[in-house]
């Protein structure tokens, strides 16, 4: 089913990852032009928040927002690690606007696939992601907006992004923090 090319968010989907704003920014994205864009939403018990289903219709999103199993659960909807790692290399992006993070794991792994990615300029994420990363203001559709459509639509963006989030990721080693 996935057949256009797709931004994709990994991760849990508590309100603090921000997702209801993530699709308001991608409505606004799919009307600057970027129509054939999709969205993939890989996260844990997506039941559990219903404004996030809820969010897609207004905007008549149902068929362009695409939720996928369960991320941590081992339920048999959650993609393999195989699996999740194709999607990270397929993705025209890895979009990851929360509002704060201890850490901020799915960047990095998003980065170590050579994915370009996109987060929050705020919490911890802005030192996890370097200088590897667009930064935007997760309180800001527009700024979310405005990120989606720079990466997706300059490839040497892109392919900078690509480069400098795979060095990043490297001084993340489990070799190298041990």
């Amino acid at each position: 089913q996935l057949t256009s090319p797709f931004i994709l968010y990994t991760g849990n989907i508590k309100p603090h990852k921000n997702l209801v704003r993530l699709i308001e920014a991608f409505a606004e994205f799919r009307k600057a032009g970027f129509d054939a864009v999709k969205l993939l939403i890989i996260g844990d018990e997506i039941s559990r928040l219903p404004a996030l289903r809820r969010a897609v219709h207004p905007h008549k999103l149902h068929k362009d927002v695409r939720f996928l199993g369960s991320y941590e659960r081992h339920d048999g909807l959650r993609p393999t690690d195989h699996t999740l790692a194709i999607l990270y290399r397929l993705a025209r992006a890895f979009v990851f606007p929360s509002l704060y993070e201890g850490f901020g794991l799915p960047p990095l792994e998003a980065m170590a696939s050579g994915t370009p990615v996109i987060t929050s300029n705020v919490s911890s994420l802005p030192e996890v992601a370097g200088d590897a990363a667009m930064l935007v203001d997760p309180y800001d559709v527009d700024s979310i907006v405005d990120g989606l459509g720079r990466v997706v639509s300059d490839s040497a963006l892109a392919a900078d992004l690509r480069r400098r989030g795979m060095e990043r990721a490297r001084e993340f080693s489990w070799e190298r923090s041990v």
